[in-house]
């Protein structure tokens, strides 16, 4: 069963939300399961200024950055390098919005002219576990908490799923790529139980779809969120056309095509 496999837990931290610009501030990838399981943390010395937008999601300054941080190079190469050996081990990458980390790391490693993940793998597949896309196929009715707090969010799916969460530690990469994988254990559990076994609140959900996870293999599991999450773009893409007429929403799942027009160039 998928999830019961080994997983490495992957998490950027950033200097904003913009895959092709903005720059890794820290990074967290942990190898769950087996005897030999390792996790690794960085924190990067950007380059440029933190912004206090950021700063305010996970507390990392531009001058703790500067003083404690690697450089940004080493810490693209080590955080690509380190994800590449488990998916040649045939390790699935687990994350929540997987597309905006592994995204923004196939472009730090194009800014330094380094080896992209893809490159690293080789003919090796890369599977991936999309703790977004499988929340919204599962129960895709969900509405907002409040209007704080997104209904995707991994705060909400740690409080839909029954797992704790500190407020403290969140928005660490450590700790939000741990949270992602136990969400997605506990989907894949629910998925290989009976119905009348679900917690009340899963059971009694609006058309939960749990069930189309069961029985996959981690090749068919990545296979069905690339349709899945096509769908959810489309989705998306028409709830905003409502009051933006040119709204796009890309539909690339796990990685976002490269354009060598949007990137920019490595910093001097």
């Amino acid at each position: 069963m998928w999830h019961t496999r080994r997983l490495c837990a992957f998490d950027l931290e950033t200097t904003g939300v913009n895959v092709e610009a903005d720059r890794i501030v820290s990074a967290a990838a942990l190898a769950l399961g087996g005897e030999d399981g390792e996790g690794r943390e960085w924190l990067a010395d950007p380059g440029v200024d933190i912004p206090a937008e950021a700063t305010a999601v996970h507390g990392i300054t531009t001058e703790r950055a500067r003083t404690e941080g690697g450089p940004a190079e080493t810490v693209v190469d080590q955080v690509a390098g380190f994800l590449a050996v488990q998916v040649r081990d045939g390790i699935a990458v687990v994350g929540h919005n997987v597309p905006y980390d592994l995204t923004l790391l196939d472009r730090e490693c194009r800014r330094y002219a380094l080896p992209t993940l893809c490159d690293r793998i080789g003919e090796a597949p890369l599977h991936v576990i999309d703790t977004r896309v499988l929340d919204t196929h599962a129960l895709p009715y969900r509405r907002r908490p409040s209007k704080d707090q997104g209904a995707r969010q991994l705060i909400t799916l740690a409080q839909v799923y029954g797992l704790s969460w500190d407020e403290t530690a969140a928005h660490g990469c450590a700790y939000d790529a741990l949270v992602a994988a136990r969400v997605a254990y506990r989907i894949g559990q629910l998925a290989h139980m009976p119905r009348a076994d679900w917690p009340e609140a899963i059971r009694t959900a609006r058309r939960p779809r749990f069930h189309e996870f069961g029985g996959l293999d981690l090749a068919e599991l990545h296979a069905a969120q690339i349709t899945w999450a096509a769908d959810q773009a489309a989705g998306l893409e028409q709830h905003f056309r409502k009051t933006d007429p040119g709204a796009v929403v890309d539909r690339s799942w796990p990685l976002r095509p490269w354009v060598e027009a949007l990137t920019e160039g490595a910093p001097a």
